[in-house]
């Protein structure tokens, strides 16, 4: 495996090594006004921005911006030049004296959004969490619902309430009914819970009316980043009969600042667990577009669960397939998500409403308190790694989110 250029000291092991190069829009103390394109480097930031004016000067227009969303549009062709290049400069010593200014500790720069997020859809792609969700609804019935095992199922979010890492998020008001109560009442979420998800970030478009197949998945889809689908249960479950989640998720939506691109993930690539169900024609993938990636939930600092993506039913390709089937448009900027990724076991799932299951089974916490939901001033971090090349592991950042009590809810808002 090529490693970083030695002047630049990267651990052969760092998990933003080499062999991630993830993009990010930052500002820096020197221009805090100005946001750039920054690759990370180990515990560094190049700043391509710059670099490409000085080295690649024919795609410098992508990076000009500050953000992702040029280059996104640019297509997979861009993506491959400007990650062979960026490759290039930081493990050859010949490239020093063009770059070695434009690097940077991360420590000392402030991340801000990567993209204009334009549409945000969420599926609901992992059976474990699925079949377990039906098991604490409907104990009586089939966990899974007739249709979940033949096309992947999801939800139009919130594009604008998509936000950054470190953001804080408010506890939601909402309309709830409380158990036993005859009529609803407005207030603040009682069940406040996180959802561990992979997001995918769209950089080419497509045109109305033309769906997008499985095996042109690579040529539509940028990178992965991670994504927290804060979720309001008791207000969820109020609100979804007969339609789906609405303000119980759309008030906040967290993401990770680095986008790794798919070409880093090709070693993390693995064929999706076996489908009992006959898949309908434009779900059958011929490529394997599972991904090996573990997931870590870390609740005020302790790791409550270490959720696998690698046990997920439906793929990647397969929500891009089924979300334009019919025809709808991907933008460049589209973010789409798994859903909370779960697998077999207790502790790797995905959410507080599986781990304690509904709020009978508390989480114990190493300071003896216990969680069914979250509380205030509680912080989840969602972290993942996966495999690179020759044995190493490849970092994605991180999707941090400390909650906010809600605002007084006012009393001509009761009932």
């Amino acid at each position: 495996m090529t490693q970083a250029a030695a002047w630049l000291g990267v651990a052969p092991d760092h998990l933003l090594g080499l062999a991630a190069l993830p993009y990010a829009s930052y500002s820096a103390a020197h221009h805090a006004e100005e946001f750039r394109v920054g690759v990370a480097i180990g515990d560094s930031v190049l700043d391509l921005t710059t670099a490409c004016d000085r080295l690649l000067p024919g795609r410098a227009h992508l990076f000009s911006s500050g953000t992702l969303d040029q280059f996104l549009a640019a297509g997979d062709g861009a993506w491959a030049q400007v990650r062979a290049e960026v490759t290039r400069w930081l493990s050859a010593d010949e490239y020093r004296p063009a770059i070695e200014d434009l690097i940077q500790p991360a420590a000392a720069v402030q991340l801000g959004m990567p993209f204009v997020v334009a549409d945000y859809v969420d599926f609901y792609a992992s059976e474990h969490h699925v079949a377990n969700v039906g098991r604490i609804f409907r104990p009586d019935g089939e966990p899974l619902t007739p249709n979940w095992k033949h096309l992947p199922i999801g939800y139009h979010g919130r594009a604008g309430t998509v936000v950054l890492s470190g953001t804080e998020i408010r506890r939601p008001c909402g309309q709830s009914r409380p158990p036993g109560a005859d009529l609803p009442v407005f207030g603040a979420a009682r069940q406040l819970d996180f959802e561990a998800e992979l997001g995918f970030v769209v950089g080419a478009h497509s045109h109305l009316g033309e769906p997008v197949p499985v095996e042109r998945f690579a040529e539509h889809v940028f990178g992965v980043c991670l994504v927290n689908d804060w979720s309001a249960r008791d207000i969820q479950r109020w609100e979804s009969a007969p339609l789906g989640p609405f303000v119980g998720k759309s008030f906040a939506t967290t993401m990770s600042p680095w986008i790794l691109p798919l070409a880093a993930l090709e070693h993390a690539r693995i064929r999706p667990p076996s489908r009992e169900a006959k898949q309908v024609g434009y779900l059958v993938e011929m490529a394997d577009w599972g991904l090996d990636i573990d997931f870590e939930v870390r609740l005020n600092g302790h790791v409550i669960a270490q959720p696998p993506y690698a046990t997920m039913y439906w793929s990647p390709a397969q929500m891009l397939a089924h979300m334009t089937g019919t025809g709808a448009a991907l933008r460049s900027g589209d973010l789409f998500a798994s859903g909370t990724v779960s697998g077999p076991a207790r502790e790797q799932s995905g959410c507080l409403i599986e781990l304690a299951w509904n709020g009978k089974e508390p989480v114990l916490l190493p300071d003896g308190s216990t969680r069914s939901w979250l509380h205030d001033g509680d912080e989840v971090t969602i972290s993942a790694t996966a495999p690179g090349p020759d044995g190493v592991r490849i970092g994605l950042g991180a999707a941090i989110g400390c909650i906010l009590p809600a605002v007084p809810t006012p009393p001509e808002a009761r009932y």
